[in-house]
């Protein structure tokens, strides 16, 4: 994830967060199915479910429906400090249709933006593929493998994020390492990325109460003073007017709770744990405006295949990884990655230490990908596991601009690498499109994982 100015602000109304397991809502999670391929044509079915994250879950009492946190602000009975707030509060099973536009069918997966219940609106959600159990997230080792998905964005515009990525959280969601976490992977806990989001409302089976100030654009938001970092990969992050393939590092390896400078918040983001910018390919970013969106040569009015493709140095699972490539399948068609067109960058069609070392000296961008540790620090993270994630949301730090428009905005646009995708820079505001873009929906599907050329 790249918001440029603080922490990620996932929207939410009217529902809270926690690590004790409440009883009130059976937690049942819709099933998905996806194939592990072992060579060309030769895949098999597996049965998964996905799992809500436990930052959109209700939080209430143990033995009460009383909410520990309400709007932004904690229940300062049920919550005096962050150890007997997780003693005191529970999280509840989740409607996953009714309340947050969650729903499968067979091998797809839709995500709705906003959905109005009867008591409730809620915005966004981010969803985890489980393991072929109850108790564990599903993880991934892509070192000399690929991945393959199916995406229908053509319901996702401007100010919008239909992501699917990867991140080294623990299996069980924390509940081995931090014995305070009751709920788990099965209610969705544990989560961390390379921002270092301080958003999240329980870290390491705490809540995050001290120092909690609330959103100044988010009244449901807000963050605390620690924040949960660790490796990040960014497949696919996009909506129907561009897209962004992006590995992210960190120092650390797993999730780890930071505080102060190690979060990287504000004027500190280049000194903090991990790599917030990451090795960015845009392929509007880096030269092709023809290349994805309506009606150009990925034609995101169609649903599509995307497939990424993760090479070490030896061709083996063994290896380093040294190459991320990337292609797509449309309409029966196999289409190459777009090339970079700016000048001094060089020709480059897919993500090496290389390309991000030539892209941050030409864009003017500090290069903390490679002082990090590069794609060698990404396959360690594989290496350790990964989780699957997708979600949607819209962006209370940046309004998107980072992914479909001109970004930063005090400079002008063309200057290199700056216009990144073909939306307004006045769009992507939480405010209106909450509003406007309500129905906005992403849909990925027809998931797919194994060795190099096995999943297409």
């Amino acid at each position: 994830m790249f918001p440029a100015a603080s922490l990620l602000a996932f929207s939410l109304l009217a529902t809270v967060y926690g690590q004790q397991v409440g009883t009130l809502t059976a937690e049942v999670h819709p099933r998905l199915t996806v194939q592990q391929c072992t060579s060309a044509n030769n895949c098999q079915t597996q049965q998964h479910t996905v799992v809500l994250d436990s930052n959109w879950r209700w939080l209430h009492a143990t033995g009460s429906s009383t909410n520990c946190y309400t709007g932004n602000t904690w229940d300062a009975s049920l919550c005096p400090d962050p150890v007997t707030c997780a003693n005191n509060c529970a999280l509840d099973g989740a409607d996953y249709a009714g309340t947050y536009g969650i729903t499968t069918n067979g091998n797809a997966l839709t995500l709705k933006f906003v959905t109005q219940g009867p008591y409730s609106k809620n915005i966004g959600s981010r969803v985890y593929l489980m393991a072929q159990d109850d108790a564990n997230y599903q993880m991934f080792n892509l070192k000399n493998q690929e991945f393959t998905f199916d995406v229908d964005m053509s319901n996702l515009p401007c100010g919008l994020n239909g992501a699917l990525y990867f991140v080294e959280m623990d299996a069980d969601g924390g509940k081995s390492r931090f014995p305070a976490n009751k709920a788990g992977a099965k209610y969705g806990t544990g989560y961390c990325d390379t921002q270092c989001p301080q958003d999240i409302k329980f870290i390491n089976g705490e809540a995050n109460i001290l120092g909690w100030e609330g959103s100044p654009s988010d009244p449901n938001a807000g963050s605390g003073q620690y924040g949960t970092c660790c490796n990040e990969m960014d497949v696919w992050e996009a909506n129907m007017n561009g897209a962004a393939v992006t590995p992210h590092v960190c120092s650390v390896q797993g999730q780890t709770r930071c505080e102060g400078t190690q979060c990287g918040a504000g004027d500190e983001r280049y000194d903090g744990l991990c790599d917030k910018d990451g090795c960015d390919f845009n392929s509007f970013r880096m030269g092709d405006q023809t290349f994805l969106g309506p009606g150009k040569t990925v034609n995101t009015n169609q649903k599509f295949t995307v497939v990424t493709q993760f090479l070490t140095n030896n061709n083996q699972t063994s290896g380093t990884l040294s190459e991320i490539r990337r292609l797509y399948v449309q309409n029966g068609k196999v289409i190459a990655n777009s090339k970079t067109n700016i000048p001094g960058l060089g020709t480059f069609d897919s993500i090496t230490d290389a390309f991000c070392n030539a892209q941050k000296q030409v864009f003017g961008d500090t290069n903390t990908f490679e002082q990090l540790g590069g794609l060698a620090q990404m396959g360690n993270a594989f290496q350790q596991g990964m989780a699957l994630v997708m979600s949607i949301w819209d962006d209370h730090a940046a309004n998107m601009l980072w992914l479909d428009s001109d970004y930063p905005t005090d400079v002008p646009a063309t200057n290199p690498g700056v216009a990144r995708g073909p939306c307004p820079a006045n769009s992507g505001i939480p405010a209106t499109i909450e509003t406007s873009e309500a129905s906005a929906s992403v849909t990925f599907s027809n998931i797919k994982f194994g060795p190099i050329g096995s999943t297409y």
